[in-house]
């Protein structure tokens, strides 16, 4: 469901408890969150939301909506809609870096946080400038051939070999659901800016990272978030960049065990 006032889509899990803002990463869906619902909704209500141009959210027009800034905003409004006065958040991959800028936003919303491996989030003060060209050549590509763009992306989740089928099938589902403008869009607009390293010590909230060990591109970021995140927790699996459907069954007790001390 969508309020009045928030453009994205988002969907309320559960019945009881704090709400848990759940935000996936660039061409995932609400099916990221898929094996991990029955399990958080045990403690709280989890509240899934889908990025612009992906799944069932719209897609803008206008630049801006898709700004780390605009993105915070549409956060501030659902929260603001199911009436939660602090709620917990986790976000995966891009979502990580939205969700972690959330806490360094509005740190009296949030009682406390998880993310996973996340590039985007910690990149170096270059990331943009490497980045820009790899995502306005994707754009190109995403404008002149649309959905057989998106077909032949190598981030499509049906080429994700460890991803339990059940998560794969859902993934894949909602995959033809994309917008190939709004994937073009999020990949100019939000991807490029959406790095929090340069004010991440500056964090106040509890907060775990766990982290799949098995993504070597990551271990340079995870090393910084040890040295550099105050009020830190990690736990490290044996699991990919999409660690929350590799291990479900242990992210989903790592992370249950964290939240629960905020009850």
């Amino acid at each position: 469901m969508a309020s009045r006032d928030s453009l994205l889509h988002y969907e309320v899990h559960g019945d009881r408890g704090p709400h848990l803002l759940l935000v996936h990463g660039m061409l995932s869906s609400r099916a990221q969150w898929l094996l991990n619902l029955e399990a958080f909704s045990n403690f709280c209500r989890p509240v899934i939301v889908e990025l612009f141009g992906h799944g069932r959210s719209p897609t803008p027009h206008d630049p801006a909506a898709y700004s780390p800034a605009a993105y915070i905003a549409e956060f501030e409004t659902i929260r603001s809609h199911l009436q939660a006065d602090r709620w917990y958040v986790c976000g995966q991959s891009l979502g990580a870096a939205l969700t972690l800028r959330y806490s360094l936003d509005h740190p009296d919303r949030v009682v406390a946080q998880v993310f996973t491996n996340s590039n985007s989030a910690l990149a170096g003060h270059d990331w943009a400038q490497r980045v820009l060209p790899l995502m306005e050549a994707q754009s190109r590509q995403l404008e002149r051939d649309g959905h057989a763009a998106l077909e032949n992306h190598p981030l499509r989740p049906g080429r994700g070999r460890r991803l339990p089928p059940e998560a794969r099938a859902a993934l894949t589902a909602d995959y033809a659901l994309h917008n190939p403008l709004g994937i073009a869009r999020s990949g100019l607009y939000t991807v490029p800016y959406s790095s929090v390293r340069a004010r991440i010590a500056a964090n106040t909230v509890s907060v775990l990272l766990v982290a799949g060990d098995r993504e070597e591109g990551f271990r340079d970021a995870r090393s910084f978030a040890e040295q550099s995140i105050p009020h830190l927790s990690v736990v490290r699996l044996d699991a990919g960049h999409a660690v929350n459907l590799e291990a479900a069954p242990a992210f989903n007790a790592a992370v249950s065990e964290f939240f629960r001390r905020f009850v």
